[in-house]
């Protein structure tokens, strides 16, 4: 097999280009995948070639060939300039920021956000000087409304975290970039495969790579793509800079991760989509937060932009007691109980976001739950939290 430029994966279809992207055989002694290569220390073969760092590479903190296959494979699928890996999702989310912001600038920052780019944007950045405020995650072009004259950046999310609601990305895009900001989004939830965020505006996509680029919940990962040659250019030194390396080692796994990340993501799509409609029909649920039920008010919006869904929502229990919800939760065999998702297994966290929202209120009309669907057999995960209903009930 011959390695294929990242020109001509184009003419491949997606999970084609999954399995080939970031791999040259030839260059790795004919092994299949490229080898886990670590290092710190690049030694130079004469004064002159040091002196002009004409070296592959010049130091561990810049890269090395395992890194750069995975730079490679994220950017086959992100269709952008370049991809920057850092060694956390949250850190994907905050590095953009640090490029992009200077003292003095205004940022604005969808109320739905994943709470610590919050936390970020409220401790670090505010330290800074940089001001930060928040906005409705459906005003749409509405947006214009809240520009002010030193607005540098718009950060978004697709749909909201834990809350699901589905904003309008290109009307939001068209907006910034007519009062000349910058859109960062994070598009963890369908990640390149179901959203093109590029395509649709967004100056500088996020992944949190833990959740489907990995798909083991065994690695923390995060990735940034730049849609221009100069945004790519801006964050690649940002990254450098700070010296945010990502271990050989996770870089392998997540590569390993992607090769099946479309197969992953076809059987968790229809899975989750199949648990949220039976949830819908539970008498113990008041609503199902999933954008790609016909239902849902971001409905619309999702089926024009998005080609697909993932395995994450949420629902809103009818009213009941916390010893009730705990009842529930607790002694569920199949759902895990955590923080993250896009792995193999089923995941549930309660979550309650009403007391750091600043610019929408939530009132659900009842407990929530954020659900991931995983690989297990979705008749056993009914089972499962038919059983945990059950225990609800009695526990009223």
């Amino acid at each position: 097999m011959k390695k294929v430029p990242l020109e001509g994966l184009k003419r491949f279809r997606e999970r084609t280009r999954l399995v080939l992207a970031g791999r040259d055989p030839e260059d790795s002694y004919g092994f299949v995948n490229t080898p886990i290569v670590r290092g710190s220390t690049v030694l130079y073969q004469s004064l002159d070639a040091f002196m002009a760092r004409k070296a592959r590479y010049m130091y561990g903190t810049m890269g090395n060939p395992t890194l750069d296959a995975l730079e490679v494979a994220l950017n086959s699928m992100e269709g952008g300039a370049g991809v920057v890996v850092c060694p956390s999702g949250l850190l994907a989310c905050t590095l953009p920021l640090l490029a992009t912001l200077s003292s003095g600038d205004h940022l604005l920052v969808t109320d739905s956000v994943y709470r610590p780019t919050r936390n970020f944007a409220e401790g670090m950045l505010k330290r800074m000087g940089v001001e930060v405020s928040y906005y409705d995650p459906l005003i749409g072009a509405g947006i214009a409304s809240l520009f002010r004259p030193n607005t540098k950046v718009v950060f978004t999310e697709a749909p909201g975290s834990q809350t699901f609601e589905m904003p309008d990305i290109p009307a939001i895009a068209s907006v910034s970039h007519e009062k000349g900001a910058l859109v960062i989004m994070d598009n963890t939830w369908a990640t390149p495969l179901f959203f093109d965020s590029h395509a649709a505006g967004v100056d500088l996509s996020i992944q949190a790579g833990t959740k489907y680029y990995v798909g083991h919940s065994d690695v923390l990962i995060g990735t940034v793509s730049a849609r221009t040659p100069e945004l790519y250019k801006l964050i690649r030194t940002t990254w450098e800079q700070l010296g945010v390396i990502v271990a050989p080692e996770d870089a392998f796994l997540t590569l390993r991760g992607i090769r099946t990340m479309a197969l992953r993501l076809k059987e968790q799509q229809a899975a989750g989509l199949e648990m949220a409609r039976w949830l819908r029909q539970r008498p113990e649920v008041k609503r199902v937060l999933h954008p790609a039920l016909e239902d849902d008010p971001g409905h619309a919006i999702w089926k024009r932009d998005f080609t697909g869904a993932s395995s994450l929502f949420s629902i809103v229990l009818n009213p009941v007691p916390h010893k009730a919800v705990a009842a529930l939760v607790d002694h569920l065999v199949l759902f895990g109980m955590g923080a993250s998702w896009g792995g193999y297994e089923s995941l549930v966290l309660p979550f309650d976001c009403s007391t750091y929202r600043t610019v929408t209120r939530w009132e659900p009309g009842g407990p929530t739950i954020r659900i991931h669907i995983g690989l297990e057999d979705t008749e056993d995960l009914k089972q499962d939290l038919d059983d945990g209903f059950r225990r609800m009930t009695a526990a009223i």
